[in-house]
């Protein structure tokens, strides 16, 4: 118990030691908004990203950015005719270009604009595209200061494509021409076809992802690329890797990718396209309403939290509900459940923490020189010991996996355990002091493990709830 007060670095271990990680995550598009998906992915990768550097690595946080496409057309061409809101634009421009018939003025519009964007032609939709894209990018900054992340490194679609397009014109070979466009035939390896010059000679998504690739590794001495992602382009990323292991196989072999199922409501899937997205922004407002009216009943939660605490009970609620489940399946968020002091939620953690910190606090400054932890012998407490010498090993098998969710386990029991120990033991105003200061020096431990497995996870601890 002493080790683990006097230690910094306690439960941090030199698996990845003197290695380069890139883990790539969060990826919005700019002139769409940021929904509950892109929190999903925010909360995994940064997780991952903390996780691998807890195990030595040195990470390099990288977001990639589709500020190119027939999206970003749809919402210029709102904008342009219609007089739409940023936040809005997407949503009418994409509506308008579904409805309107093949080869319609509305449709031929929007392809037009898309190639004018490409080919930075047109002064005017210059000007529209270039303040969307800051606009975006602003609004998008706001959202990761919020959620804890801060990136390294920033891919676009613009700035990739024509890496994609040298890629593959250097290696032809592999690729074929059909009915005016490039393919790989992905049936030859037991996949599916995919196009990447589209018939207007455009780079498509795929070809994009093979110059973003590249230049991830001319950029960096990349030992490992970590590529995180929703589970529904699972069979699109198997033909990407299948083209990279071809055109640049050093590449492909360091490149892993990892995707996670949808984050949902009770209500049902979302969707940009109708309008019907459920914000990130949204989600944690709602959240913050809940914690709030929680406080108003008088709950555990009551007291003096102030907006930016309230926020991040908030946030570390949605966090921990993410993280908790195993990678790749779907996930409920549960209002009740997530911000429940009784269970399994981050609240309950964050409020175990505060509790101890409470009672240190009230104690005064610990040292854990002189202690006899020997007086150590209830069951409680051997069993907080016990729960305190598996932090390395469950830190270590969460990297190794790539598996938050067991580190979430993990702070859960041991939040737990020192509640059990709280409530069937007295700390302070011990008779025995020697007994009190080990009690306090273990009290002190086990926040400390808390703290770190909290911040490993991405969800801030709070003083006082």
């Amino acid at each position: 118990v002493g080790l683990i007060v006097a230690d910094e670095d306690y439960g941090m271990g030199d698996g990845m030691k003197n290695k380069t990680v890139m883990v790539e995550f969060t990826d919005p598009n700019p002139f769409k908004l940021f929904h509950i998906g892109h929190m999903m992915s925010n909360a995994i990768g940064e997780s991952i990203a903390r996780l691998y550097e807890a195990s030595g690595a040195k990470v390099i946080r990288a977001n990639y950015q589709g500020d190119v496409g027939l999206h970003v057309a749809k919402a210029i061409w709102a904008i342009k005719n219609r007089s739409e809101t940023l936040e809005q634009a997407y949503v009418t421009g994409a509506k308008a270009y579904e409805d309107a018939e093949d080869g319609s003025g509305v449709k031929k519009e929007i392809e037009e604009i898309n190639k004018k964007i490409y080919d930075r032609s047109d002064p005017e939709i210059n000007e529209l595209y270039n303040s969307g894209r800051k606009q975006s990018l602003g609004y998008f900054e706001e959202i990761y200061k919020k959620l804890g992340t801060k990136f390294d490194e920033y891919f676009f679609e613009s700035e990739a494509g024509k890496d994609g397009l040298d890629v593959i014109n250097q290696n032809k070979q592999i690729f074929i021409e059909s009915e005016g466009t490039t393919i790989f035939k992905g049936e030859d390896y037991g996949l599916h076809t995919r196009v990447f010059i589209s018939s207007k000679g455009l780079p498509t998504y795929e070809a994009k992802e093979l110059g973003l690739n590249k230049k991830k590794f001319e950029l960096y001495p990349l030992d490992l690329s970590v590529v995180i992602t929703g589970n529904e382009i699972n069979d699109y990323f198997k033909v990407l890797l299948k083209v990279m292991s071809l055109i640049m196989p050093e590449v492909a072999e360091k490149t892993r990718h990892v995707s996670h199922g949808m984050l949902r409501l009770p209500s049902g899937k979302m969707s940009s396209r109708t309008g019907d997205v459920i914000t990130a922004e949204a989600l944690i407002e709602q959240t913050k309403e809940r914690v709030e009216a929680i406080a108003r009943q008088g709950e555990k939660s009551a007291g003096d939290t102030d907006a930016s605490d309230t926020e991040a009970i908030a946030i570390g609620a949605i966090k921990y509900s993410i993280l908790k489940q195993s990678l790749g399946k779907d996930i409920i968020f549960d209002f009740d459940k997530s911000l429940s002091l009784e269970g399994d939620s981050g609240p309950y953690v964050q409020y175990a923490y505060a509790r101890l910190k409470s009672i240190l606090s009230s104690a005064g400054d610990i040292s854990p020189e002189g202690v006899d932890y020997g007086q150590l012998t209830h069951e409680t407490e051997l069993n907080l010991i016990r729960h305190l010498l598996w932090f390395p090993d469950v830190v270590k098998e969460s990297s190794d996996n790539l598996s938050p969710n067991h580190l979430v386990l993990y702070v859960y029991k041991l939040a737990n355990a020192v509640n059990n120990f709280y409530e069937k033991v007295h700390i302070l105003n011990d008779e025995n002091k020697d007994r009190m200061a080990a009690r306090l020096a273990l009290v002190e431990a086990v926040a400390k493990v808390l703290a770190s497995g909290l911040d490993i996870l991405g969800i801030k601890v709070l003083e006082k709830i």
